[in-house]
């Protein structure tokens, strides 16, 4: 059984739904979810906002915390999972953003990534320092937000 599997029959045993927010990803979160037969039950679906006017309009991430920190940082992926779990009324909203490369953003290298997850009552933003290809820092960064959901639902349950 994939991790993705193994979520999705744990959000359906604790009742509780998920959409995600994607920058990097480029829908790679989304379709983890959606490969698992019956995902339906818990996967409400996603906004891929891989331009930062859509994070900013589509998910509510204030134009400011960009501005002044870039749409690679913490606070950013926060506000997106804020905003994700918000525009689909879900109990969990989980997001990503960061640099999957060529090129490093701003004096971010290339694999400086952020997972934001809100669950319950706690938000927060995992930070990752990935290396690799371009692929691979996506498909990693997929990997580490689903464990880290998987983490945060531990600590709740």
């Amino acid at each position: 059984m994939t991790q993705a599997a193994e979520l999705v029959a744990a959000l359906r045993q604790c009742g509780l739904t998920v959409a995600v927010a994607e920058s990097l990803t480029g829908g790679l979160l989304a379709s983890a979810f959606v490969d698992v037969p019956g995902a339906s039950e818990v996967f409400a679906g996603g906004i891929v906002a891989y331009q930062t006017a859509h994070k900013i309009r589509q998910l509510g991430v204030p134009a400011e915390v960009i501005e002044r920190h870039s749409v690679v940082d913490a606070r950013v992926a926060v506000h997106m999972a804020l905003g994700v779990r918000e525009r689909f009324g879900t109990d969990i909203g989980l997001s990503t953003t960061g640099v999957a490369g060529p090129d490093a953003v701003g004096d971010h290298p290339v694999g400086t990534v952020f997972v934001g997850i809100s669950a319950h009552d706690v938000t927060r933003a995992l930070p990752l320092q990935l290396s690799g290809s371009r692929h691979a820092i996506r498909i990693e960064t997929v990997d580490a937000a689903l464990s880290g959901l998987v983490a945060i639902l531990g600590e709740q349950i």
